[in-house]
């Protein structure tokens, strides 16, 4: 299984490959923006469905692996961005415990 920081230098060098790791920081909240739309439509289609002509309804396998794929690709974006300021995955998660057990003595 491959560990968080492998994960996003491999996401760096893929985007570096496709000249995607360029764009800014600001263009690539967009980007985070739009990952956070298509995973709000993804739950919603789980949770309450969709009732749209243009699309066919999705079997639980589908909307299942569609959120799956809207998370990742919102991790990813959240990656990429974080290598831009040289911040590791590994310290998000450490600095995330270190701040909720700070924060409610937990």
């Amino acid at each position: 299984m491959k560990e968080i920081n492998e994960h996003q230098k491999w996401l760096k060098n893929f985007y570096q490959s496709r000249e995607w790791y360029e764009l800014s920081p600001f263009v690539r909240m967009n980007f985070i923006a739009e990952e956070i739309g298509e995973l709000a439509r993804a739950v919603r289609a789980i949770e309450i469905g969709r009732d749209h002509p243009g699309e066919s309804k999705k079997t639980p396998e589908q909307l299942d692996d569609n959120l799956h794929e809207e998370l990742s690709d919102l991790l990813d974006q959240v990656l990429v961005l974080a290598s831009k300021y040289n911040i590791s995955g590994e310290e998000l998660f450490k600095y995330s415990e270190h701040k909720l057990h700070k924060r409610f003595n937990f």
